[in-house]
């Protein structure tokens, strides 16, 4: 049994020299080297960004997403959206450990969820079970594979598996906000009401504290009241993060003048990059959780209006981060009752 690069760069197929996560075609053949495993895949969890891109240009016929999907993946190897770029992550059993795989305490029938995205795992899919349109999960048959540096996370007893999923897929947010959020900061999360921006707001409410102040914008109605009942957010605005102006205007409006020191963009779609940088002060901090952020928009955008922030791309890892999220589940009651009925 041959052992591959730690970097899985001996599956790229094209352009050679790449990293599998840039190369447009990996290799999906099954067989594992002696450094990989071998995962039954049970559902894809595909990332928001690269979801409702695929549901809007299908318009929301699951057949023709089905579809849209297999191609993808057929095509590349992977399951990486050709417009976002993005991909997911999945859980599945495993199969199969190679001898030169490093975690000696990884076994076969293992239960886990990959904590690397779906843009760099080989896959291939014999059958699309299910799509489930409005969580972003697809229940197939298939496998995939993990290369020695790949992360994952072996699924909680305590916790179902399709709940660990949805809650593991974004668990670099709220593990980011932890790391970005002092006591007494005002923090605004763009895109507050969806699956990380719920799990943000919760960390952002924690590390704040009492002279805090935490402000969510998100665009539905139905989400800012849920954000309110469940008492996430000090201020909620309702308002679409596409229209910077707007959103610079009602954010300054809340906090009497004043910027925020640390802003989460958690927004699935295009152009909200200005929105976010608006109102974070000089040397604040922007973390952008979201794969449809253009990142030449946000160097060139705060260029163009003179702000001199840190801006963070959304690394979806940070040590620690499956640990902290999933105790989340633990300590709200509320957030899991939610994420259970949207996402079992």
């Amino acid at each position: 049994m041959k052992k591959g690069c730690p970097f899985g760069t001996h599956r790229v197929i094209e352009p050679k020299g790449l990293l599998p996560q840039a190369a447009k075609k990996i290799d999906n053949t099954m067989e594992i080297y002696s450094n990989e495993i071998l995962i039954d895949v049970i559902t894809l969890n595909i990332d928001s960004a690269s979801f409702t891109q695929i549901k809007e240009a299908c318009d929301h016929d699951v057949k023709r997403m089905e579809e849209m999907i297999l191609d993808i993946v057929n095509e590349r190897g992977k399951m990486q959206n050709p417009v976002t770029g993005s991909g997911g992550m999945l859980i599945g059993i495993v199969k199969e450990v190679g001898p030169d795989f490093p975690d000696k305490t990884l076994k076969v029938g293992d239960k886990i969820a990959t904590l690397v995205s779906l843009s760099l795992t080989p896959l291939k899919i014999e059958k699309i079970k299910k799509i489930n349109i409005e969580n972003d999960q697809v229940d197939i048959e298939g496998q995939a594979i993990l290369f020695e540096t790949g992360l994952y996370a072996k699924l909680p007893d305590d916790i179902p598996e399709k709940l660990a999923l949805a809650a593991l897929d974004v668990a670099g947010a709220p593990a980011q906000v932890a790391k970005l959020v002092k006591e007494g900061d005002t923090v605004c999360i763009i895109g507050g009401g969806g699956k990380s921006g719920i799990l943000c707001s919760y960390q952002a409410m924690k590390n704040a504290g009492n002279n805090g102040k935490v402000i969510v914008v998100e665009y539905s109605e139905d989400n800012a009241k849920r954000i309110k009942e469940m008492n996430l957010a000090h201020e909620v605005i309702v308002a679409d993060a596409t229209k910077p102006v707007d959103i610079y205007q009602k954010v300054l409006k809340v906090t009497v003048g004043k910027y925020c020191d640390v802003t989460i963009n958690n927004v699935n779609v295009p152009d909200t990059e200005m929105s976010s940088i608006l109102i974070t002060k000089d040397e604040g901090t922007v973390y952008f959780f979201s794969m449809a952020t253009s990142f030449t928009k946000a160097a060139l955008g705060a260029e163009g209006v003179g702000k001199d922030i840190t801006m963070i791309i959304g690394n979806g890892y940070t040590k620690g981060h499956a640990d902290l999220t999933l105790q989340i589940l633990r300590d709200s009651k509320e957030i899991r009752e939610l994420f259970e009925k949207l996402y079992i």
